[in-house]
């Protein structure tokens, strides 16, 4: 079985102490066994830390990324700094290589304090042998080996610890979410059924048209939420496939607008633009659907009745480039960041309704084309989305 090279830095700035703990390696025949020596802390964290050559004992050329240190060597007492100064400094700037500190001191407390600052050993030069030397450095490996898989597994199990939280804050959000959307329609339809149910003698055809008419909102209302629900599940389930066909993107434009304006009625104008000269593209019609309905609708609601909505579409450099402009509410400027995450609604939107899943599914869709999606947004002034789609 091949021997692994052990890469060791040794930081002395006594020449006689560096050949000596040169000749102890040779003599204990640790052939696989490669170490550089630098007289200065300032030098031992620079060639910890660089990705520069340096040369070995055995005159091998290696570079330190390639040839990370297993081990470094550290006396304390160095031109640059003196005591436990020097582990501290050195293990402030390199804290991930094992240290095995030198010394001149037989010093008990000293040993201690520098074993509770980090170092893996203390050797005392005086009373080094062979023996001690290479017991020290392959256990010190070996020690810093264990504490680095024990801190992998603790940051794997922190990480499993923070997604299960996120999932069950997930989980508490939307069982709240479906609770209170699905409560006001559900309430719309019991007592719009009881007045029919109960009073349709002494209601005119006009007010039973109304209720209704108030039924058929509501439910699709909740058709709406489901939707939405069933569609952010296949995302998160990785289910949902972009399926791109070739789009007149201003026939498509012109022909959503209609549609979005019949529903708005007359209470908002919406308004379609276009500059550029290419219409066609290759894009998901369906994910494009959903994503500009969501943004103009967004648009409306969130707008003060006869406003204008602009959508605008510039073809350009092989790009797309959609914008949703508004004059309504606002978005809090601390409020910006969050807004695509699943269930996050703006502070300052009070009793209008929404379920905080639109943006999630928009960001989503623009994601699968291989697209961007940013907002603007200045409060009591108004919102603008641009998203931007590659034309193929």
């Amino acid at each position: 079985m091949e021997k692994l090279t052990i890469h060791i830095l040794l930081v002395e700035d006594s020449r006689s102490d560096a050949h000596l703990l040169r000749r102890l390696i040779l003599y204990a025949d640790q052939e696989q066994w490669q170490m550089l020596h630098v007289e200065r802390l300032s030098e031992a964290i620079n060639a910890s830390r660089q990705n520069s050559a340096f040369t070995f004992d055995n005159s091998q050329i290696a570079s330190i990324k390639q040839r990370r240190f297993d081990l470094v060597l550290l006396d304390l007492s160095l031109p640059d700094s003196i005591g436990l100064d020097t582990l501290k400094e050195y293990r402030a700037a390199v804290p991930d290589i094992p240290v095995v500190v030198l010394t001149g001191l037989d010093d008990e407390n000293l040993a201690l304090q520098a074993l509770a600052e980090g170092a893996q050993d203390y050797l005392v030069k005086d009373q080094m042998t062979i023996q001690r030397l290479v017991r020290a450095i392959r256990y010190a490996i070996e020690r810093s080996e264990i504490l680095n898989q024990l801190r992998e597994s603790e940051e794997r199990t922190r990480q499993a610890l923070a997604k299960e939280q996120e999932l069950n804050e997930l989980k508490s959000n939307f069982v709240a979410m479906v609770s209170h959307e699905f409560r006001t329609p559900m309430t719309t339809i019991r007592t719009a059924v009881d007045i029919l149910e109960y009073n349709s003698k002494k209601l005119t055809d006009d007010r039973r048209t109304k209720y209704f008419e108030r039924i058929q909102n509501a439910i699709n209302q909740m058709l709406h939420l489901l939707d939405e629900i069933l569609f952010l599940s296949k995302t998160e389930a990785a289910k949902l496939e972009y399926k791109p066909t070739l789009v007149d993107l201003v026939n498509f434009c012109t022909e959503l607008t209609d549609i979005l304006q019949v529903n708005a009625g007359s209470q908002h104008s919406i308004i379609f633009t276009f500059q550029g000269e290419f219409t066609q593209a290759q894009i998901d019609e369906d994910l494009l659907n959903c994503i500009f309905t969501n943004l103009i609708s967004n648009a409306i609601k969130y707008s003060p009745q006869n406003s204008i909505i602009w959508f605008d579409l510039i073809c350009k450099d092989r790009l797309a480039t959609f914008q949703v402009r508004d004059h309504g509410m606002g978005i809090p400027l601390k409020d910006q960041t969050s807004l695509f995450q699943t269930f996050y609604r703006a502070s300052n939107v009070g009793v209008i309704q929404g379920t905080g899943l639109g943006l999630t599914i928009v960001k989503k869709c623009v994601e699968l084309h291989g697209g961007h999606i940013q907002l603007e947004s200045e409060q009591d002034v108004g919102t603008t989305v641009i998203v931007t789609l590659p034309l193929q």
